[in-house]
């Protein structure tokens, strides 16, 4: 995957809270962590963490779903989830 540049997500200057953005900062950290976890197997803490933000992106893409499809199917395609 490529470099996410969260700041495309934003709807202005001062965004932080939409539902895009916030996924978009989730998929960064989440793929940050998972290469910190190929390398270090016995963290589990950072796993932990790991488990969390996938749960909270799924929430947030649930509800992208539920209020706004167009902004569903953006966001996996822009992020390159679902293969």
């Amino acid at each position: 995957m490529s470099e996410i540049n969260v700041n495309d997500f934003k709807i202005n200057e001062k965004d932080t809270g939409s539902t895009g953005f916030q996924v978009a900062v989730l998929t960064k950290r989440i793929a940050h962590l998972t290469q910190h976890l190929a390398s270090n197997k016995h963290d589990h803490a950072s796993r932990r963490g790991l488990l969390m933000m996938v749960a909270k992106r799924r929430k947030l893409l649930d509800y992208a779903k539920r209020t706004d499809n167009a902004l569903y199917k953006s966001l996996l395609t822009r992020l390159g989830l679902r293969h």
